[in-house]
């Protein structure tokens, strides 16, 4: 059985525009067949709008098709942004990766897979464990 992640908008975003070892963990990851994958509507608007806006019909077209592939969505609600909010409060975290990792504990996502350095906070996050892929933790 596939394990479900999330992932954030920087390993979809490294995944189809880098050329390096980032890229290439972006990649292993999303082509990992022992994961599934969950997602959220602020993932969607982070890589979405400004690919299709710049016209970037190969950049869209991935994230698109990794769109289809995922098979629990988080549903933004007032319940989510609470979590968000607490979490944010809790942790110092920015807004979207408040709503990323309450977005990962409300799918169910046993981890939430990110671009971001150990140093950044939501890495001190306890509602989901929290993966760097430039790091391969």
């Amino acid at each position: 059985m596939a394990q479900l992640v999330y992932l954030d908008a920087g390993v979809l975003i490294a995944a189809v525009r880098g050329n390096d070892e980032l890229a290439d963990q972006a990649i292993r990851t999303i082509d990992d067949p022992n994961l599934a994958f969950a997602s959220s509507a602020f993932v969607q608007l982070e890589v979405l709008p400004k690919a299709v806006y710049h016209e970037r019909t190969d950049e869209a077209a991935f994230y698109k098709q990794f769109f289809r592939r995922v098979s629990v969505w988080a549903t933004p609600g007032s319940r989510l942004t609470q979590l968000a909010y607490s979490e944010a409060a809790r942790h110092g975290l920015s807004a979207l990766d408040a709503l990323h990792v309450a977005s990962a504990k409300a799918t169910g996502a046993i981890e939430l897979v990110t671009t971001e350095a150990l140093s950044k906070p939501i890495h001190r996050t306890t509602l989901v464990r929290v993966r760097a892929v430039a790091l391969g933790q």
